[in-house]
């Protein structure tokens, strides 16, 4: 991943080509010569497709994915159910399209707001430098220091009533889903923050920068137009790249109990719920469990791609 990442340095070797092409065109070129982040591309888009089709797909079935169906515990693979019942007889295949929404909706969701955070702190930190810069990067170095899992299943078992939120809210049935994103958004900033950073101080002393300080343009303006453009490449790579971990951790925490709860249906909550019955039904935790690897393996492909079609210094 380049420490620089100017996308002036692209436009400026698209134009050496010959004929003027726009940056975009050029940075599609190059992702398409990545074939397995072209591949993986495809796949998350036709997944993501289908898992919002799946009120569509449950309406064309005539059933309804939470409903208890005790004489179809366990069936096989039907007409009326195309991968089968689960423990509770409730149809597997629009149970996977439901939990899928909940495992993309918490991994997209978390990232970006760890990237929003690492982004504003990864720009102050290195525009404004000294004490800021100092403070800023030893908190990202402690929240880094910190074991990760291990904090985070302390985190979501705390009792959000005795923070003083509402009972009403800390017991309602979507909390959580909240939880999780938030918890992760709030420990899995300091990537952004530190490219961001790093970006950010090579950045403020180019000439476009010293030109827009000189005409009395403020800070928040020459962060957010002038710098924040410039570095952006390096914001999308982390991004896509911290979604499959994003959704690996949900994974662990609701297999583990402790992520997204029952009733809400998510792919790491269903490994939990078929773990008992592995040996008598394995397809129950084979599915979820295929579709957590396809994806978590899609993001990082799709994320390698975009290093490489972003990276200034690469040949066009």
């Amino acid at each position: 991943m380049s420490s620089e990442p100017d996308l002036q340095l692209a436009a400026e070797a698209a134009y050496a080509q010959g004929p003027p092409q726009s940056v975009r065109l050029l940075l599609w070129r190059r992702f398409l010569r990545h074939r397995l982040a072209l591949a993986s591309l495809l796949v998350l888009v036709l997944m993501a497709a289908i898992t919002l089709a799946a009120p569509l797909i449950e309406a064309a079935l005539g059933l309804d994915a939470n409903r208890v169906d005790l004489f179809a515990l366990l069936a096989p693979p039907s007409a009326a159910h195309p991968l089968g019942t689960d423990e509770l007889g409730r149809d597997l295949l629009l149970r996977l399209l439901y939990g899928g929404r909940i495992s993309l909706a918490v991994g997209l969701a978390a990232a970006l707001g760890a990237a929003v955070i690492g982004t504003a702190l990864g720009l102050l930190a290195g525009y404004y430098g000294g004490t800021l810069d100092a403070l800023l990067m030893r908190l990202a170095d402690s929240v880094i220091a910190l074991p990760l899992l291990p904090l985070l299943i302390v985190l979501v078992a705390v009792d959000l009533t005795k923070l003083g939120l509402p009972e009403g809210l800390a017991t309602s049935e979507n909390v959580s889903l909240y939880r999780i994103v938030i918890l992760i958004a709030l420990v899995g900033w300091t990537t952004v923050a530190r490219l961001v950073r790093g970006a950010t101080l090579s950045m403020r002393t180019r000439e476009f920068v010293r030109a827009a300080e000189a005409l009395g343009a403020g800070a928040p303006r020459v962060m957010l137009v002038h710098i924040l453009p410039n570095v952006v490449s390096p914001i999308i790579v982390a991004t896509t790249l911290s979604v499959g971990n994003v959704i690996l951790l949900e994974s662990v925490l609701s297999f583990l109990g402790l992520g997204i709860q029952p009733p809400i249906p998510s792919w790491g909550n269903m490994l939990t719920g078929a773990q008992e019955l592995i040996w008598t039904a394995p397809a129950l935790a084979v599915w979820p469990g295929a579709l957590i690897f396809v994806t978590v393996i899609a993001f990082n492909f799709l994320g390698d791609g975009l290093q490489d079609a972003l990276d200034p210094r690469a040949v066009t």
